[in-house]
């Protein structure tokens, strides 16, 4: 037998036959490290003819040991940096180790992650979150609105969020007050 009982109920679970694995076994393919040989997909699909090749993608996926996450089909990938390391917002480039806060990204020449105003205390500062008093950034453009809301009391958390989910017609009335209370 070239395949172990564990590979045989694996390989008919992706959709392999009792006599796709005679062939595969008589091609001289014994166990998982046999597809490596193989290489790919239709590599596979040309050795075991008449094989489809979603079962082929499927097989060659567990041997590489790949795998795909339930539902979506894409290969699983997990990448863990260290807690210094960060990416441009506008282009995903890592950044290189000597990185300060402001500078260009060497990638896209853009600034890789901008210095922006709190709408809740006032500082300013890189990232996603002030460093004063952890309120989210919200974009420059909405500052003013921001502010608006906090002084209508929503929460700190919350006024994220609502920017997020207000339409155009809605944030024109609110820079109508914003107008309004300048004037």
């Amino acid at each position: 037998m070239a395949f172990s009982v564990l590979e045989t109920t694996i390989l008919r679970a992706k959709g392999l036959t009792d006599e796709q694995l005679a062939s595969l076994a008589a091609a001289g393919v014994e166990g998982r490290d046999g597809f490596k040989t193989i290489g790919d997909a239709a590599t596979l699909a040309e050795v075991l003819p008449g094989l489809d090749p979603s079962v082929a993608a499927a097989v060659m996926a567990w041997a590489a040991g790949t795998g795909t996450p339930p539902g979506d089909g894409a290969p699983r990938s997990v990448v863990v940096d260290t807690a210094d390391v960060l990416y441009c917002i506008h282009c995903k480039a890592k950044q290189p180790k000597d990185y300060k806060s402001g500078d260009l990204c060497p990638s896209c020449g853009k600034q890789a992650e901008p210095i922006l105003s709190c709408f809740w205390c006032a500082s300013s500062g890189p990232g996603k979150f002030c460093r004063q008093c952890g309120a989210e950034f919200v974009a420059t453009g909405e500052l003013d609105l921001a502010i608006l809301l906090r002084r209508d009391g929503l929460p700190k958390d919350e006024i994220p969020k609502k920017l997020r989910g207000l339409g155009a017609d809605e944030k024109d009335v609110l820079w109508g007050r914003v107008r309004k209370s300048r004037g």
